[in-house]
């Protein structure tokens, strides 16, 4: 919200990521529920209204709910075969639960006064190290400790082996680390720039080249919701791969 003080337009961009008790104003402890819980709570609950009440009549020619949640089941199947191969299609399930909460999320944070839960890197790491810690512990009980010649690029000189090996390592360590900040950086950065925007609104001599650039802004943040559920689904079943087939 843009305030005047001292004769200047005065505005806080971040604040509209501050998590905050939903009750009250106390202090947020673990079990305090809060804007984020209420968000992700619609989310699950916008979830299941497509998946489930929407595709319950499972008719011949299909409601357009229905047409929608076959589109993403279709989608994101698709997407796990062609990666993964057939071993990964058992998990399927879980990167499907992954990519439509994450989806949800980001267009649903998008409404006006919405909180967007994926903004915080405490969500995405929660969701990212997930993810690392199942890979990870689904290799080792799939191939044993032959899952440890990921790191070890035979098709290298030997004499670069160790210094590849090494690098390999800190790279598969840093994965949940890159997989969360990317997506909490992406959407804090869109909505960050859209409010400044509309804090200009107020600002009578260009608040139209301000509406202008809330309206493109607020397209490319549509694009990028998408975009980012893709990213963070695409690599999840990249890590998936290196854990079934860890010698290819």
């Amino acid at each position: 919200m843009a305030e005047k003080e001292d004769g200047g337009l005065v505005f806080h961009p971040m604040d509209q990521f501050i998590v905050k008790p939903l009750f009250g104003d106390g202090p947020v402890g673990v079990l305090t529920i809060t804007n984020s819980t209420l968000w992700m709570a619609l989310t699950v609950l916008a979830v299941i209204a497509l998946l489930v009440l929407g595709t319950r009549s499972r008719a011949i020619v299909p409601t357009r709910s229905q047409s929608v949640a076959e589109l993403a089941y279709g989608f994101v199947y698709q997407m796990v075969e062609d990666i993964t191969g057939k071993d990964g299609v058992k998990y399927f399930p879980y990167i499907m639960t992954l990519f439509m909460f994450i989806l949800f999320s980001n267009y649903l944070g998008l409404l006006p006064m919405a909180f967007t839960p994926t903004s915080h890197i405490a969500v995405t790491a929660v969701l990212a190290v997930a993810v690392f810690l199942a890979v990870t512990v689904l290799g080792f009980v799939k191939n044993g400790a032959s899952f440890l010649s990921l790191f070890w690029v035979s098709s290298a000189p030997l004499a670069l082996r160790p210094i590849l090996a090494l690098i390999e390592v800190i790279s598969y360590f840093v994965r949940p680390v890159s997989h969360s900040i990317r997506l909490a950086g992406n959407m804090m950065a869109g909505h960050a720039v859209i409010k400044v925007f509309a804090a200009f609104a107020a600002v009578v001599a260009i608040s139209p080249l301000s509406i202008l650039a809330i309206t493109a802004m607020y397209g490319l943040e549509m694009l990028v919701a998408g975009i980012q559920a893709y990213v963070f689904t695409i690599l999840t079943c990249v890590y998936l791969k290196d854990a079934l087939h860890p010698h290819h």
